[in-house]
């Protein structure tokens, strides 16, 4: 059966008034804002599909001057500015005494309409590919009044519109207690992730030097551009967090034997130079030898381990919070900025087990690194299902 499709405007209440936006300009400005009292509820309350509790205060006074802006517990919210439009969530039970912002909208609906349904129906695909087409601005996409009164919303009898959100409610309630538990597996493994690298880190401390060879890289310049010799390019933005990214390889010219000096070999160390952030500094991940001829930008560093240095396990006592407390130093110069260099880095001493010791904390990385794996799979597989329940209606 197909359901008819009504603007939002036919589904508020029959006063005049039921949709508006709150009061611009001096009529709601800095100097009315108070410590506590009757509730202003802005764009920042306005969650996409449920409503921030992230309070601002008007005296009762002011908030009686302005009541055709009022909100009361179940009416419809729309911010008409911003990205995802329409953002939308229903004003919460206990919020008191409240009214509208500039650019956020109340939308008061008929009786004869669940106001859950016209929310879940703010978020369908269709209804956002609506919003994009008919949204105006640059910047801060705008939606407009005008544009928020003629979304479209598919309406089926109440009792159709109560049993299809019931069930989507209970869906979306198991959905959150397994994001829940998901979410807190992931701490916990975190947290034995940081301590099983703390164990890696075993062994007489030698210098970096003496172990791995240390190498800068090539830095993309008009000449390089890729006519005649080019080759694949690895640059800041191939080496992630979790690992290397070679979705977007470039290329760069290079010249003479540099193909055969600057070539990355299975096992090297990419390390980054630096990005403004501390947490980033020198995150690192070894080369898997998966592209041919492949070299590196100069804001990676290359450390290549020698013999008697596994390149699984340096990657692994590089990324330990211990490491990771050295490079921070070595990384911080008076200006306040975090940056790494060949140098700095001649200037760091990693632990150095037997190979068979190497051997064997790399086993207990494995094991760890298969579980964290996994743990990802089941939290894509929980994004696609909340997605699929996004457009179940």
């Amino acid at each position: 059966m197909t359901w008819p499709i009504v603007s939002l405007e036919s589904l508020a209440a029959s006063f005049k008034g039921a949709i508006t936006d709150g009061p611009f300009g001096s009529n709601l400005a800095r100097q009315h804002y108070r410590e506590s009292g009757p509730r202003v509820v802005r764009l920042q309350n306005i969650g996409d599909g449920v409503f921030i509790d992230n309070p601002a205060h008007i005296d009762p006074e002011h908030f009686g001057s302005l009541r055709k802006h009022e909100v009361i517990p179940g009416d419809l919210l729309v911010a008409s500015l911003g990205e995802n439009l329409p953002r939308a969530c229903l004003a919460p039970d206990g919020l008191g005494p409240a009214i509208v912002k500039a650019d956020c909208i109340r939308v008061r609906l008929r009786d004869d309409v669940d106001p859950r349904w016209v929310n879940y129906s703010m978020q369908r695909p269709w209804v956002r590919k609506w919003a994009e087409q008919h949204r105006h601005g640059m910047g801060r996409p705008r939606l407009g009044l005008r544009g928020i009164r003629a979304i479209p919303v598919p309406l089926p009898p109440l009792p159709e519109q109560r049993k299809i959100v019931d069930v989507l409610e209970d869906h979306l309630s198991h959905l959150d207690a397994a994001g829940t538990d998901l979410a807190r597996a992931r701490t916990r493994l975190g947290a034995l992730w940081a301590a099983t690298l703390s164990e890696a880190r075993r062994g007489l401390e030698v210098a970096l030097p003496e172990v791995a060879d240390i190498q800068g890289g090539i830095q993309k310049q008009p000449r390089r551009a890729p006519t005649m010799h080019h080759y694949p390019f690895l640059r800041v933005a191939n080496v992630t967090a979790s690992g290397l990214d070679l979705n977007n390889v470039h290329r760069i010219e290079l010249f003479g034997d540099e193909i055969e000096r600057l070539r990355l070999v299975r096992g090297d160390l990419l390390v980054v130079e630096g990005n403004g952030s501390p947490s980033q500094i020198g995150r690192a991940a070894t080369w898997d030898g998966s592209i041919e001829n492949c070299v590196h930008q100069n804001h990676l560093i290359r450390v290549r381990p020698r013999s008697g240095l596994l390149p699984e396990y340096l990657e692994a006592a590089w990324n330990a919070p211990e490491h990771r407390r050295k490079l921070l130093d070595v990384a911080s110069s008076s200006s306040g900025l975090y940056t790494l260099s060949v140098s700095k880095l001649k200037r760091l001493t990693v632990p150095l087990p037997s190979l068979d010791e190497q051997r064997r904390v790399l086993e207990q990385v494995g094991e760890l690194r298969d579980s964290v794996r996994r743990l990802e799979r089941q939290s894509q597989r929980l994004d696609r299902e909340l997605n699929r329940c996004a457009g179940l209606f």
